[in-house]
This record gives C-alpha cells, sequence and structure tokens, in this order.
C-alpha cells in the first residue's frame, strides 16, 4: 500500500509537470509575445544550465530562491501553528469561537494589498516580522477552515465510548477528534505551500526587496527577461516539488495508518 501511495504521488506530480511545461510553450509561442520579451522551457534551460553563463546565472539566482524559501517556510510554519492552535481552541470553547472568528472572518474578506500598510507599519518595513506576519495572514484562513472541518468529522460513536469511560472533552479532542483530523491537516498543509509560496513572493515585493518577489520587479525594470522567466520557472518548480513532498508524505502517512480518502 506504501509502495502504490508513493507511485501514485510521483506519477501525479510527473503529469502536472508535463502539463504546465505545455501550457507555458503554448503561451510563449500562440501568444504573440516577442521573442525577446518570451522566454520558453528551453531558453529558460539552456540559461540556467547549459549556457555558456550558466554557472554565473545560477550563482545570481539560487540566492533569491533561497531568501524566498526560507519566507515561504516562515509563514508556511507559523500560519499552520497557529490555524491548528486556533481550531482546537475552538473546538474546546465555543466563547472563544464566537469572540475571535467574527474578526477572523473580516480580516478573511479584506484585500491582503489593502491591509499591507497597517501591517507594515506595526511590524516595520524590511523586518523578519513583517514577512511572517504576511505570510501568516496568507496561509492561515484555509489552513484554519480545513482543519475546523476535520475536527467536526469526528465518530459521534467514537466520541461516545470516551464520554463512557468517564473522558472529558480535552481527552476526547486528544484520542477522537485530532487523529482523525490528520486528513484535513494534510490537505491544509497542501493548500499552503503554494499560499505560503505566494505570500512570501507578496512579502518581499512589499516590504523588504529581497528575494525573488523583490528582484523581479528590478527584472523587468532593466528588461533582464531571462532572468524574469528563470526565476518565475525556479519558484514555480519548487512549489510544484514541495506541494508533492507533502502530498507524498500524507498519503504514505495514511496509507500506514489505514486511512484511505480520509476514511480509517
Amino acid at each position: 500500500m506504501l509502495r502504490r501511495a508513493l507511485g501514485r504521488s510521483l506519477g501525479n506530480a510527473g503529469i502536472t509537470l508535463v502539463v504546465l511545461l505545455l501550457l507555458w510553450q503554448a503561451i510563449v509561442s500562440f501568444a504573440g509575445i516577442p521573442s525577446f520579451v518570451a522566454k520558453g522551457p528551453l531558453d529558460v534551460w539552456e540559461f540556467l544550465f547549459a549556457g555558456e553563463d550558466a554557472a554565473a546565472h545560477r550563482d545570481q539566482l539560487m540566492p533569491l530562491l533561497g531568501q524566498t524559501l526560507v519566507d515561504s517556510v516562515t509563514g508556511f510554519v507559523v500560519g499552520m501553528a497557529v490555524a491548528i492552535v486556533l481550531a482546537i481552541l475552538f473546538s474546546l470553547s465555543k466563547a472563544i469561537e464566537a469572540g475571535v472568528m467574527p474578526l477572523v472572518l473580516l480580516l478573511r474578506t479584506i484585500p491582503l494589498v489593502s491591509i499591507a500598510p497597517v501591517i507594515l507599519l506595526i511590524t516595520g518595513r524590511g523586518t523578519p516580522a513583517s514577512v511572517a506576519v504576511i505570510g501568516t495572514v496568507v496561509v492561515l484562513f484555509p489552513a484554519l477552515a480545513n482543519v475546523l472541518f476535520g475536527l467536526s468529522r469526528a465518530s459521534r460513536q467514537s466520541l461516545d465510548v470516551v464520554h463512557v469511560f468517564g473522558g472529558g472533552r480535552l481527552t476526547a479532542l486528544r484520542k477522537v477528534n485530532l487523529p482523525g483530523a490528520l486528513p484535513s491537516v494534510f490537505a491544509a498543509a497542501r493548500v499552503s505551500v503554494p499560499s505560503a509560496v505566494t505570500g512570501a513572493l507578496l512579502a518581499e515585493w512589499l516590504s523588504t526587496g529581497l528575494g525573488i518577489g523583490g528582484a523581479i520587479l528590478k527584472f523587468n525594470a532593466q528588461a533582464q527577461f531571462a532572468q524574469l522567466w528563470s526565476s518565475i520557472a525556479l519558484i514555480t518548480v519548487i512549489t510544484l516539488v514541495l506541494y508533492n513532498v507533502v502530498q507524498i508524505l500524507e498519503n504514505l502517512v495514511l496509507a500506514r495508518m489505514g486511512m484511505v480518502n480520509g476514511v480509517a
């Protein structure tokens, strides 16, 4: 079962990558964009790996990619942690849910670009705190919805068994709700991977000016279109890889626990 889950995940990743490359090439070929501006997969491959100056090009872009990955991990970890803690608190106390959920929903309806200036005023422009807060806001809301959904799907019979043997709400949450919510937690993690990367790019663009998010504007302004397309391709491929790593981990863990599509 573990081997089958791993093979299915790798197959899906391969299909996604092929479709992505075909769409990219189709846009470059048929959108009517001048070849000086539009760079296809082969152009990016030559720029990064096959050209005479490929090593220098990689040396230019890899530090930017590394910075964006660090910022993405920060937003992912903090956002997922806050989402899980809030979901547990909401499950334990309806009063906390009634007090906090309206604020969460209000923030969810406001575009991040609109509240980013307020975040930067509070945390300071160019600070690690601004990157963490912006990344957390992007990750938090979809992750919270997924985790809350998973916690609410606990088997009523299992909860009754815990209560019959004297277990309280906290025991039921630990013994029944949290293990049963694992598929939803993994789903939240998968969704949060591209969200965290988007949040990092946005934070770099609005706040720090570092990483790929900060470099894209410079590349565009300086007409360095090969660097522009290559940086976008790198972060897209890395995001796809990370997404599928989480999916493979999910399939392996759920298969190990005897869960198929979230059902034990």
